[in-house]
């Protein structure tokens, strides 16, 4: 299958040999009956249909127009023309699938299907002594520079993804290294590929084929092939790469065997989904996938073009002018010619303004008519990851008590069902609903369950009032390592923002510390530190948590430091006292990171707290409060899945376990965080497969220790895994027999529930602007684009299959 790229930093593409370092942790094993985990639930199986259907107007070849230009929307100009390596990303994916042989497509159902325009056949002719694979290419099939596509190819990409040469610079190499030899068959057309150990997804090979002039030699592949492709053999061929205009034209291809590609050029147009709205509201683009509010701005623009109501009267309805009642209007029109010339120039240049920007509305709205929203589900699901490597998830225990704390259906409804999506939650880690190998294995698990999720904290330690100092401890400053972790965190500021400090010595004595005096209730920044700020030594006040600004520089975090604790403490007085205002809000947030040290006292005069119930109390252990770093990303398009990082955040909290919200830059969500494991929950997506024994296997794979005692996790970035778990991938990806491989996916799915190192939430929405006569485009599903079939409806033909707005 076709890797899936990572956009907006969220969702991970699928590099099975890529690894990453950390240090060694120990991780905790499943300890369950052997009953829950011999077989699958009674779930949906693999052979129902996909949770939601494609949605992308198809229309038969007769009814499509030949010729135009499709300009179709991408987060990024391709940082490399080559799938197989590490920056790959969705556009280079995209432009892999137009211009380069796929052996296999998939089809609406995510299976693997065998693509006539290459392979006539492709079957296992020989079990033993070895697997024998035969292709048998289409005759007509050539690169564009008129070579043949042959077993020369073959072996070329076979020799640099195997792994034995590591002057080639592979993300991912899995199912080559197990191949042994290739040859020519009974002629040129012929190609057999011999396997040292059986390979279950030998369909998943050579997909994308690239010709031997990219993967012949180990420059040609590492640097060569980033920025030009010397031969293609697809419906397009790759014309321009203009990076100052962010474009990249893909032409139709005069050799190409097959139907011809209906359209005469594809532009795959950088533009980021921020800016998306706006190049839609200027006609610019054909094609772009979109976030809901951009939907929700086409289809009022739809609705309003079916009620006869033009952009200047949307505008006036519910645009710039909606607040403008008569007399609000009367009054303008009166300064504006009233006898005050400076106020009357005032109101006139603000008047101008509102006519522009109606105008600017009127005109958006009358472009965004012309498109349609296309909508399914993403071949891919988000989940939360609980990193065990360290920490209190590091018991089995407590990571299945945050995952029976989480009602699944509720925050998939709270995703899906705005947009008329089917919100059932994921019942499996490796396939989704009209796969082959789907089936719910959640009940290794169990579902949301209050009770359970607190015996469970409880038999780990965590109880009410276990965060309490023992007697006598109240005063002192704390552990010899908490000493240790406050003085390390101490003299860091001191090298970092040495200046500032001393700045900061200078000011203490000033006119507004004097104010001030020395008010014990005055809550001090001492201790705090900005996450994602690129000034450190800014103090600047922001919001903690959950609630704070979504941009990512001015989040508070907790330090090691104590000095937060006064803070806390009058914020929770302040609401206490008045029950509202900004002082309630930081109570609320602070209340989920709170210590609970000994010893503190409010401010005089506030209200005596009122002790929370057992069941919301925060929970502790030896003197230490249960509370997880929760790292959410800031970007302008994270703010669904900060919506339901905030659900969870309540879900948490009901049953005692406290988080830290920390929100970070999308740039540095991922790599910073995620993949280096400085988290303890995080949401982020994993794309699907059709073939999951080969392509999950590093995702879940139990992390290995390393000899200079870092950890090697590969994509496992939860940092949970079993043996048994590694076993039954390889036992599935080394039978030929397609039902017993479907079993042990499924078994594997289920043990992986039980370790709880991720727990699925739902179905990524896919939601596509697309111009109304496009057809054979939008919202693919599980499926793929065939690129030659997509283009312009003929006029007077009639309309593809659409969904209306």
């Amino acid at each position: 299958m076709s890797q899936i790229g990572a956009p907006r930093g969220r969702t991970c593409s699928r590099s099975p040999r890529s690894r990453t370092l950390r240090s060694v942790a120990t991780l905790t094993s499943a300890v369950l009956a052997v009953t829950v985990l011999a077989g699958c639930s009674s779930g949906d199986e693999g052979d129902g249909a996909p949770a939601a259907a494609q949605d992308n107007a198809p229309a038969t070849r007769d009814k499509v127009a030949d010729g135009g230009t499709l300009r179709w929307a991408v987060d990024a100009l391709p940082t490399t023309l080559n799938t197989f390596q590490a920056d790959a990303d969705g556009t280079t994916t995209r432009i892999a699938g137009a211009v380069l042989p796929s052996l296999y497509t998939l089809d609406e159902r995510g299976r693997a299907q065998r693509n006539p325009d290459y392979l006539e056949s492709a079957q296992v002719v020989e079990t033993e002594p070895r697997q024998v694979v035969l292709y048998k290419l289409n005759q007509q099939a050539v690169w564009s520079d008129g070579r043949e596509i042959g077993a020369p190819d073959f072996v070329a990409q076979w020799r640099a993804l195997s792994g034995r040469d590591t002057a080639y610079w592979t993300a991912r190499n899995s199912g080559y290294e197990r191949i042994e030899k290739i040859e020519r068959g009974k002629n040129d057309l012929e190609v057999r590929v011999t396997f040292s150990k059986p390979y279950a997804d030998w369909q998943s090979l050579f997909t994308p084929l690239y010709p031997k002039q990219v993967m012949g030699s180990p420059n040609a592949f590492n640097d060569g092939a980033r920025t030009t492709l010397k031969a293609t053999a697809g419906p397009f061929l790759l014309k321009t790469i203009d990076r100052k205009g962010g474009d990249v034209t893909l032409t139709r291809n005069p050799r190409w065997w097959g139907q011809p590609a209906k359209l005469d050029s594809l532009v795959l147009k950088a533009v980021p989904r921020a800016d998306r709205t706006e190049a839609l509201a200027a006609g610019t683009l054909d094609l772009a996938e979109i976030d809901r509010s951009t939907a929700e701005r086409i289809s009022l623009a739809v609705r309003d073009a079916r009620a006869g109501r033009n952009g200047a009267q949307a505008a006036l309805a519910h645009g710039p002018g909606s607040q403008i009642t008569p007399s609000k209007a009367l009054k303008s029109w009166a300064l504006a010619h009233g006898s005050d010339e400076e106020k009357a120039e005032e109101v006139q240049a603000a008047r101008t303004k509102n006519q522009q920007a109606l105008a600017t509305y009127a005109s958006a709205q009358d472009t965004l008519a012309k498109y349609v929203v296309r909508k399914s589900l993403e071949p891919a699901y988000t989940q939360l990851s609980l990193n065990g490597e360290s920490g209190p998830l590091a018991d089995e225990r407590v990571r299945r008590a945050v995952a029976r704390a989480i009602n699944r259906q509720e925050l998939a409804e709270s995703v899906l069902k705005p947009l008329g999506l089917p919100a059932q939650p994921p019942g499996s880690h490796l396939a989704l609903a009209g796969q082959a190998a789907y089936a719910d294995g959640s009940d290794a698990l169990g579902g949301q369950d209050t009770k359970e999720a607190r015996a469970l904290l409880a038999d780990a330690g965590w109880v009410p009032g276990g965060a309490r100092k023992p007697a006598g401890t109240g005063t002192k400053a704390g552990s010899e390592a908490e000493k240790r972790k406050a003085e390390k965190q101490r003299e860091k500021e001191k090298e970092k923002g040495k200046a500032e400090k001393e700045e900061g010595a200078k000011d203490a004595g000033s006119t507004e510390a004097k104010k001030k005096g020395s008010d014990s209730d005055t809550p001090s920044d001492e201790g705090l530190y900005i996450v994602g700020d690129d000034k450190p030594g800014d103090r600047r006040t922001g919001a903690i948590g959950a609630n704070g600004p979504e941009n990512g520089t001015n989040i508070l975090a907790p330090a090691p430091a104590a000095a937060d604790l006064s803070a806390a403490l009058l914020a929770r007085a302040e609401a206490l006292d008045t029950g509202t205002g900004a002082a309630a809000h930081a109570a609320q947030t602070v209340a989920r990171t709170d210590r609970g040290v000994a010893g503190a006292y409010a401010p005089r005069g506030t209200a005596a707290p009122v002790t929370a119930p057992e069941a919301t109390q925060a929970l502790g252990k030896d003197g230490k409060a249960l509370s997880l770093r929760f790292v959410l990303p800031s970007g302008p398009g994270s703010e669904s899945l900060r919506a339901v990082g905030d659900r969870i955040v309540r879900m948490l909290d009901a049953v005692g376990i406290r988080t830290e919200v920390t929100k970070v830059s999308d740039d540095s969500f991922f790599k910073d965080h995620v993949a280096s494991g400085d988290y303890d929950l995080a949401l982020y997506s994993w794309p699907a497969s059709a073939f999951p024994a080969t392509d999950a296997r590093p995702i879940f794979a139990k992390p290995e220790p390393a000899s200079d005692g870092s950890l090697l996790v590969e994509q496992n970035y939860s940092r949970v895994g079993t043996d048994r778990i590694d076993q039954l991938f390889d036992q599935a990806a080394g039978t030929l027999d397609e039902e017993e491989a479907r079993d042990l996916v499924r078994q594997a799915d289920a043990r992986i529930w039980a370790a709880a190192g991720s727990v699925p939430l739902y179905q990524r929405p896919q939601l596509v602007a697309a111009k109304a006569d496009l057809v054979n485009a939008g919202a693919w599903g599980l499926g793929g684009p065939r690129y030659q079939d997509i283009g312009f409806k003929k006029p007077g033909s009639s309309k593809g299959a659409e969904r209306t707005p």
